[in-house]
């Protein structure tokens, strides 16, 4: 249930660096949200057409989305958390990284043939 989903003008991380961002991000996620991580799904798209502030230096956009509520404790948190994770993997700076965070209600997230 708990999903991150990071896109980035980046260029695409080796293999074995992208697997390990993304095990990172699935485990500070489920840490943070308090819910097993076997729920977690993350994605990494890398290589996209993006801007900031119009210019085209590194950049990323990070969803977080969960069944249930996030507080703002959570929230503060997360930003910092991620900001810095991504800063470090990708060498994208923290003033240049948008997180969107997002509630959802169990009935309008799917999985394994039914709704939570």
């Amino acid at each position: 249930m708990p999903l991150i989903k990071v896109q980035t003008s980046c260029p695409a991380l080796e293999s074995s660096q992208a697997e390990a961002l993304l095990q990172q991000l699935s485990c500070s996620l489920a840490q943070h949200l308090g819910k097993p991580e076997a729920y977690v799904m993350t994605v990494l798209e890398p290589n996209l057409a993006m801007t900031f502030g119009g210019t085209v230096e590194p950049v990323c956009y990070v969803e977080i989305k969960s069944v249930g509520q996030m507080s703002r404790q959570q929230t503060q948190a997360m930003s910092e958390d991620f900001c810095g994770q991504l800063s470090t993997a990708l060498g994208v700076a923290g003033d240049r990284i948008y997180i969107e965070f997002a509630d959802a209600q169990g009935y309008l997230w799917g999985w394994n043939g039914r709704t939570f």
